[in-house]
């Protein structure tokens, strides 16, 4: 990879990721020159970037030192005073939560509740489900002829599609759902951001959607997550419905687009490196190690943020109590120090230590589920498909927070 002079304060600008050769050569040079930089970028507080995987490993696995609270992403100032006066200033007991920015005993407790249905052996139950789903969305492609944007026409609409079945969500009802996800997460990049779309507002459309879910789940239990999180109690009381829609609006949102991101930019890798899907195609094995290479590849989280406890020492550099550090998931994916070929894409890469799903009490609880998904299209996808090429140029989305292959038009033949 070659090392570029784009400054660490480029590191706030969205534009930044849609070009992944400067991305990750500012990275590279960040890691071999000054891997934690305190970064002062304008319309934004000062931060410390953690740019190496030891570093992050170190700081995840710290959560009294460093927590999610008060936020996990880094936000402009602009950008937290509109939410702040969006939001007007409610009490904290009447602030809806989600398990993400929770720490301590309350991030275990609420963890716990879903925890075990979101492992292996739990979603086993589920596979038949997301097998068929992956088989209708194949056989998309297979409608729409020989070309299709691949990350617009499937990639975005299937883990979606996955996500509805297990929150309850009808599907006819999956353009609404995809109208809310996408507000929610409020892409920064300049072909998404409708001016009169307010995420706020598309919170609380959800909200008032997922209430009589809620209360279906309620009175009548079935044997899936959204009856497990609807009728899970703390303390003896059920949850409030505020936060049982945390619950739904996590999984919703971190399970769809980070999914997407990850498939598209997988198959553009693929696509990129033909040997590579020639390899895959011959030893279907491989589909476990592919997946995970896909998920380093395309890092779809880019950043989650934490707040500093107490005055530390981090990688010789001084840390004060309240400091904020942001931590590349990027970067940490093709950290030379882990990785063999860090910027070389191989399907059978083995061991893969990548940390685009976190470590710690913070390990992302649908990881299971998404390499289920991945797995799923893969495998219908490979045993279908008998020629796939471009047939125009990728484009990935400007965001700082969570991003990928926006656009993604191939040209391809079925058996």
């Amino acid at each position: 990879m070659i090392e570029n002079d784009v400054p660490a304060t480029a590191i706030t600008d969205p534009a930044l990721f849609a070009d992944d050769t400067k991305l990750h050569g500012m990275l590279a040079r960040l890691r071999r020159s000054d891997p934690f930089p305190y970064v002062k970028a304008e319309g934004h507080s000062p931060f410390w970037l953690a740019t190496r995987h030891a570093t992050i490993t170190a700081i995840e696995l710290d959560p009294k030192r460093f927590i999610s609270a008060p936020r996990q992403a880094l936000f402009s100032l602009a950008h937290i005073e509109k939410s702040r006066a969006l939001a007007g200033d409610k009490p904290p007991a009447e602030r809806m939560r989600n398990v993400t920015g929770m720490d301590g005993e309350d991030h275990r407790v609420y963890r716990a509740i879903a925890q075990s249905h979101f492992m292996s052996k739990a979603l086993n139950a589920i596979r038949d489900d997301i097998d068929a789903i992956a088989c209708e969305f194949v056989g998309r492609m297979v409608a729409k002829g020989d070309t299709c944007d691949f990350a617009g026409d499937i990639a975005l609409g299937y883990p979606l599609r996955v996500i509805m079945s297990i929150l309850g969500v009808a599907p006819e009802d999956e353009a609404l759902m995809l109208r809310f996800t996408q507000q929610l997460l409020t892409s920064q990049d300049p072909e998404f951001n409708d001016a009169e779309a307010n995420p706020l507002k598309a919170m609380s459309e959800m909200f008032l959607y997922f209430q009589p879910i809620i209360a279906d789940r309620r009175a009548k239990p079935r044997d899936d997550i959204a009856s497990v999180i609807a009728n899970a109690k703390v303390d003896g009381a059920y949850l409030a419905d505020r936060d049982v829609f945390g619950y739904f609006l996590i999984i919703a949102t971190a399970g769809h687009d980070t999914t997407s991101y990850s498939l598209t930019g997988g198959l553009l890798a693929l696509l990129e490196n033909p040997e590579q899907l020639g390899k895959l195609r011959a030893d279907p094995a491989l589909l476990p190690t592919a997946i995970d290479e896909f998920i380093r590849w395309t890092s779809p989280v880019k950043h989650f943020t934490r707040t500093c406890t107490e005055d530390c020492i981090i990688d010789g550099k001084q840390i004060r109590k309240d400091d904020i550090v942001v931590l590349s998931y990027p970067s940490a994916n093709r950290d030379e120090a882990i990785f063999d070929d860090p910027f070389v894409f191989r399907v059978d890469r083995k061991p893969n230590r990548h940390l685009a799903f976190g470590t710690g009490p913070h390990l992302c609880l649908g990881q299971h589920l998404a390499k289920m998904e991945l797995s799923a299209f893969l495998r219908e996808f490979l045993t279908r498909i008998d020629h796939l090429e471009l047939a125009g140029e990728p484009r990935r989305v400007q965001s700082t927070f969570v991003g990928g292959v926006k656009r993604l038009p191939i040209r391809y033949r079925f058996r």
